[in-house]
């Protein structure tokens, strides 16, 4: 009996250091299992774009692995600062995520240098990138041009004549055409818009010239032949989007110039989150993005699925694109204060 007792006991020790051990990969703390509530997933942005598309496909699969529900909460405005600064402030526990973009967590500090309120590095705690994908310039197919050295050689024999639609000074769209006109030594007219819709509403009506804009906006018009695409804001090609296969990138037209234009969304949360908490995220966010799925619904999208890199990796990843858009928005010359 007393070494019944004795086994009973051992048992329940192992078990009990077994839940500890659980609990500490889940939450921190030992008796502390996280998620233990729904889970806020912020989209500092409004519904029906990429970004927004992006948080409700995770959304709808991180349930099943966290063990709790996630729900997709859109904060747009100041170009996602809104929505950012509702993260930072939030509690430290791992329950409120931010599905930000390249722009908030790189551009937007050299932006709005007066009115920004939070810090994207020192505030957020990075959990994964989950997409990358690039610009596209495109012209109505109605225009002559039919390359993207013939759209430049138009706009160096007419300086100013050209004009580009953005989504708005200091976005994406803005920044590449600046950094792109630069490098190929022309004058085009830049034509901000409040966002990318009306932008593209005016292109398609010939009242601008060209736009670059991200994939998801543009792709459906490319393909269905009222959009002409001449190139990729990013170093390469993106042979990966079916139709944009022949479309060169910025190393083959602009080589000397080292324009590399990424768009990329990443989840964060607020800094102070327990490390323990942040893998937890970082592995189911990973689970979801390995999916056939995941990558079925962001490619036709213009975006690759990010896989590989650890909290640690794409922390670094978020210095180094800080320093990159620093100087590209200086170059620019925009600000948004």
């Amino acid at each position: 009996m007393q070494r019944r007792n004795l086994l009973l006991g051992t048992a329940s020790v192992a078990a009990a250091g077994l839940s500890a051990d659980r609990a500490m990969a889940q939450g921190g703390n030992p008796g502390d299992a996280f998620p233990s509530r729904p889970i806020r997933l912020v989209v500092p942005f409004a519904p029906g774009g990429a970004v927004d598309i992006t948080g409700r496909v995770l959304a709808e699969r991180l349930p099943s692995i966290l063990g709790q529900t996630v729900t997709v909460d859109n904060r747009g405005g100041a170009g996602g600062n809104l929505g950012g600064d509702a993260v930072a402030k939030a509690e430290k526990d791992g329950h409120t995520l931010l599905l930000g973009t390249v722009t908030m967590f790189a551009a937007n500090k050299f932006l709005y240098r007066r009115s920004m309120s939070y810090d994207p590095i020192r505030d957020f705690a990075p959990v994964s990138r989950v997409a990358t994908g690039t610009v596209l310039l495109v012209v109505n197919s109605q225009k002559p041009w039919r390359t993207f050295q013939e759209l430049i050689e138009y706009a160096r024999q007419n300086p100013g004549k050209v004009t580009m639609g953005s989504s708005g000074t200091g976005t994406v769209s803005h920044l590449t055409i600046s950094a792109v006109a630069r490098a190929a030594g022309v004058d085009i007219t830049h034509v901000p818009y409040r966002g990318g819709g009306p932008a593209i509403t005016d292109l398609l009506a010939n009242s601008i010239d060209m736009m670059f804009d991200v994939m998801p906006a543009l792709m459906p018009h490319v393909r269905e032949g009222r959009f002409r695409a001449l190139a990729v804001g990013s170093a390469d090609r993106v042979d990966y989007v079916p139709g944009l296969e022949n479309v060169p990138g910025m190393r083959e037209l602009l080589p000397s110039a080292n324009i590399d234009m990424q768009s990329w969304y990443a989840v964060t949360a607020p800094s102070g989150v327990p490390a323990a908490r942040i893998q937890r995220l970082h592995d189911a966010v990973l689970q979801v993005v390995r999916t056939p799925d995941y990558r079925a619904k962001l490619e036709p999208l213009g975006f690759k699925p990010v896989w590989d890199e650890t909290p640690a990796a794409f922390g670094d990843y978020m210095r180094e694109q800080e320093q990159l858009w620093q100087r590209i928005v200086a170059e620019s010359g925009a600000t948004l204060d």
